[in-house]
């Protein structure tokens, strides 16, 4: 029988590409990760992996074996839920990532409802764009992550994964004071505060202004939606924002509506396949839904 531990290690390197990260990930020393899959290559009897200039790739048989590998992990995953159903109350810890906007609307309240209801249940928040946090959490490094999806710019998860709606964030156009802006095609030539290009809200932002008839002039990218927000108040440039962004606050710059069909993008959240009947997963699930309503 193979061994488990040494099977992991395969399987994480698959998904972190180099023995490097994946002696930084579980705290090893590259020579040991290294060691512990040479071994795992005797076990089985074939070569596991093959040098490719200075890194490493996994064989086929390797391939076979990591899908092995996701399977048993599920079941296990699997099991673990059924364990934390019997009991009576959760515990441990639940580690979740969130983009900047769900982190500050949505996530704290979430975390008061947990709190209240599941006093023993620790969670670790991290705040990722879902460009990073989805396949980590196919890696294990979270538990659960809030993920979006922008008009026109489907993304599948990651095989392995699976979502649950939570809500849609309306977007809108976001203009400085001054001189009344009918519509998007009236900024051709407008400073735009967007999101780096090679994000869903980039692509999104970028395809909008290019399907209204121009070119964005984006002198200023960044993640950072409130730094977006601040540009639009100083008068420096229009943005194209979520309504989450003002967290149930009344907005502070002037909002235009935006084409039809284009104008909500989809929150989801996301766990691996095997952990959605997980109780702390439910109940997050549940508290994030209750979050999305303010009367909560």
């Amino acid at each position: 029988m193979f061994d488990l531990h040494r099977l992991r290690l395969l399987r994480e390197l698959k998904h972190r590409g180099t023995l490097a990260a994946v002696a930084t990930a579980l705290s090893y020393s590259p020579s040991s990760v290294s060691q512990q899959l040479s071994l795992l290559e005797s076990e089985v009897g074939v070569p596991l992996l093959e040098p490719v200039g200075r890194r490493v790739r996994l064989t086929e048989q390797a391939e076979i074996l990591v899908a092995h590998t996701e399977a048993v992990l599920e079941r296990l995953e699997q099991a673990e839920s059924d364990i934390a159903t019997s009991l009576t109350d959760l515990t441990g810890t639940l580690r979740v990532a969130a983009f900047q906007t769900a982190s500050l609307a949505l996530v704290p309240a979430a975390l008061t409802l947990l709190r209240d209801a599941h006093p023993r249940l620790r969670v670790h928040l991290t705040q990722a764009e879902p460009e990073r946090a989805l396949p980590a959490l196919l890696a294990r490094d979270f538990d659960l992550v809030i993920g979006e999806e922008y008009p026109g710019d489907p993304n599948p998860l990651p095989d392995g994964l699976e979502a649950e709606d939570l809500c849609d964030d309306p977007l809108r156009l976001a203009v400085p004071a001054g001189p009344d802006v009918a519509g998007l095609s009236a900024l051709a030539g407008h400073p735009f505060a967007m999101e780096p290009p090679d994000t869903a809200a980039g692509r999104w932002a970028m395809t909008l202004c290019r399907d209204a008839g121009f070119e964005p002039d984006v002198r200023f990218e960044s993640t950072d939606l409130l730094l977006h927000v601040r540009l639009v108040e100083q008068g420096h440039a229009a943005a194209l924002l979520p309504d989450l962004v003002w967290n149930g606050r009344p907005p502070t710059v002037t909002l235009r509506p935006l084409p039809g069909g284009r104008s909500a993008r989809r929150l989801f959240t996301a766990v691996r396949r095997g952990r959605s009947r997980h109780p702390a997963v439910e109940a997050c699930r549940r508290a994030l839904r209750r979050a999305t309503t303010p009367s909560w």
